[in-house]
């Protein structure tokens, strides 16, 4: 490592990042991919390695030559499953003895699997999800016709070539089975205790714009399909208690967005869920936002079944804790996991508890707790030796009140060079339904060691602060959030940290939204960078993957019935007002957000004669610059750092080669 105090793009690109993890049947074991940056190939690569939990030692079991994730052990303990690209062609799921030796593959279908293996509890059968064959493929470079209420999704693609369907094989081997025929992107394979019933989410159906959020369906291992609660509301997470009851974390229909969502019980056949969490104002579930490319692992909020009770993650202000919630008579809700950190818990053993945990300073690593409150044990430090060498921002907890009294939660990052008052970012989390809080970010820490304050808020709208503050930017986006994040600012100036003469501001998705509004509301900001933003409302409408169910719901109804607050709250209406030197940055490939709402706000400041310019990331969705290709990640930390340097410091960049 080269010798200096504070992170450096260069640093970034050595830290290695936890992707999946399970714990063996008899808790002795875990197994978990790490995936790290080959810069010969340009590429991330996940290795898979096996730690003996009573030693702490691991050893690796994969090259690191191929792509190998999502290692799961057998009920037996003796196998770990994973899928892997080493055939050469589409990823297919292998084995392996734990002991060691070569890995065997399980499945050899031509269009490859993508979710699996999840073993039946009795170890009889292999579940997996596939998508379409080639012959049922849709040839896209042909004229082809659309039918579909939502067609296209932000990291999916179009819908009708990302159908997916479950199967099952023989765990001793064998041919694969279909056990679903439908037209729908069937995935989060549960199996029921009694390895009859294979519990799934089945998203993106043909029709209505609420289908991406998926609905709860049960097949039989003879390929019966039933649904569970149609209609009744939506359900984020959901497990099996025993053969004929589900735990559910969801919310019914009525319920505002923004609000918080409950854990139900179900039992099969029944007519409406039971709510377990009336007393938790915080809502169950729920995730913070988080900046490293740790795939599904950084948004994994799952909760897991034992007995009778539920240990579920609980969102509160700027932290994930974990709370074990009884299933059964009187409402019991016991805190097992907190601290200023976001916890995941991943398996349950008859003495630990086992999860991942994170904050501001250390990036997620897997610990271990005895039931009852035991001492706790960090089982890996996968970046320990890079942050040895390095000073990492010291982070202040803040609390103000906004313009009408409200009280605001945020942070700040000192750069660890410099004196106060400090050049400052305001960094927006997206969402907006969203938060910051104790949790790792790599443009933090890359802006902290570049000699930037940064502020992170939760302003109004962000989930963890109860109903009222979750759904109090409803119908009127740009007011009270906007207040929350300009009080924020004011808080920090007045506290001495940041300079008022060196400010710059951006965010990703509602983060880029809001980028956008403060440049058309106030000159404050010397430099602005919008990533995905939104900058008109009325054509996000029909051009989002998610548009007509977010939209409707968070402005009381459609772009037909309620266009004004649609053109007040779009910042593309206020950019008339905007000087403020702003750098756009878009993923070509981002459905949510798609490259029209930064193409015109870019022409509009353009016409202004402001300084404008966009950065283009070809192949790239929502999160591209998050958990995509190295080569997007590279281009929008540079220019991040680049755009603030020139816009707030004033350094001028070096002239390209």
């Amino acid at each position: 490592m080269t010798d200096h105090s504070t992170l450096t793009l260069d640093d970034y690109w050595k830290f290695r990042w936890l992707q999946a993890l399970d714990l063996s049947p008899d808790g002795s074991k875990i197994v978990y991919a790490v995936a790290h940056y080959d810069a010969d190939d340009d590429k991330d690569k996940p290795v898979i390695w096996l730690m003996d939990v009573a030693s702490g030692e691991s050893r690796q079991m994969t090259s690191g030559i191929h792509s190998d994730s999502a290692p799961r052990f057998s009920p037996d303990g003796k196998f770990i499953g994973f899928v892997s690209d080493r055939s050469g062609g589409k990823p297919q799921l292998f084995q392996m003895l734990v002991d060691g030796g070569e890995a065997q593959p399980l499945t050899s279908i031509p269009q490859g699997v993508r979710e699996g293996p999840v073993w039946s509890p009795d170890g009889k059968w292999v579940a997996f999800t596939a998508g379409l064959s080639e012959d049922d493929m849709p040839d896209m470079s042909k004229p082809y016709r659309v039918k579909r209420d939502i067609y296209r999704f932000n990291g999916v693609g179009m819908i009708d070539a990302a159908i997916q369907q479950i199967y099952i094989m023989p765990a001793a081997g064998g041919e694969p089975q279909q056990l679903t025929d439908e037209d729908a992107i069937n995935a989060g394979i549960r199996w029921s205790p009694d390895s009859t019933h294979i519990l799934y989410g089945a998203g993106f159906r043909p029709k209505g714009f609420m289908s991406l959020i998926p609905a709860l369906n049960i097949v039989t291992t003879d390929g019966d399909v039933s649904p569970v609660l149609d209609n009744w509301g939506t359900f984020t997470m959901a497990e099996w208690i025993d053969d004929t009851r589900l735990a559910l974390i969801g919310a019914p229909q009525d319920r505002s967005i923004g609000a918080k969502n409950d854990l139900y019980t179900f039992t099969l056949g029944a007519d409406t869920p039971e709510c377990r969490t009336e007393s938790v104002w915080h809502g169950a579930g729920g995730g913070l936002q988080s900046d490293y490319p740790a795939g599904a692992l950084a948004f994994d909020t799952r909760f897991k079944v034992e007995g009778d009770a539920a240990y579920v993650p609980i969102e509160r202000g700027g932290c994930i804790s974990v709370a074990k919630i009884t299933l059964s008579g009187d409402e019991s809700i016991e805190f097992v996991l907190e601290g200023e950190r976001a916890i995941s818990l991943k398996e349950l053993s008859d003495s630990h508890l086992m999860y991942i945990a994170s904050d501001f300073t250390h990036t997620p690593d897997i610990y271990i707790m005895k039931r009852g409150g035991g001492e706790e044990h960090r089982l890996t430090m996968l970046n320990d030796d890079l942050l040895a060498n390095v000073t990492l921002p010291e982070v202040e907890h803040l609390k103000w009140k906004s313009n009408d009294g409200t009280e605001v939660e945020g942070w700040y990052l000192k750069p660890p060079q410099g004196e106060a008052p400090y050049p400052t970012i305001l960094y927006i989390h997206g969402g907006p339904y969203g938060a910051f809080g104790y949790t790792w970010s790599c443009d933090f820490h890359l802006l902290a060691g570049a000699g930037y304050g940064v502020l992170a808020v939760n302003y109004r709208g962000s989930t963890g602060y109860g109903d009222t503050f979750g759904t109090g930017i409803n119908g009127d986006w740009g007011n009270r959030d906007y207040q929350d994040l300009m009080t924020g600012i004011d808080h920090v100036i007045e506290l001495g940290l940041a300079d008022a003469d060196k400010l710059g501001v951006g965010g990703l998705s509602a983060g880029g939204y809001y980028s956008c509004w403060i440049v058309g509301q106030t000159d404050r900001f010397k430099a602005a960078i919008p990533e995905n933003p939104v900058s008109n409302l009325v054509t996000l409408y029909t051009m989002s993957d998610i548009g007509p169910w977010i939209l409707s719901k968070s402005f009381n109804g459609t772009i037909y019935t309620n266009i004004e607050a649609y053109l007040h709250s779009s910042p593309i209406t206020h950019a008339h007002n905007c000087k403020t030197p702003t750098l756009l940055v878009q993923g070509e490939a981002d459905w949510r957000c798609p490259p029209e709402q930064s193409e015109q706000f870019y022409i509009a400041l353009k016409t202004l004669g402001c300084t404008v310019e966009m950065l283009r990331l070809p192949g790239a969705d929502h999160a591209g610059a998050i958990m995509g290709a190295p080569a997007v990640r590279r281009a929008q930390n540079e220019a991040m750092l680049n755009w603030y340097n020139q816009y707030v410091l004033g350094i001028e960049p070096e002239p390209a080669e």
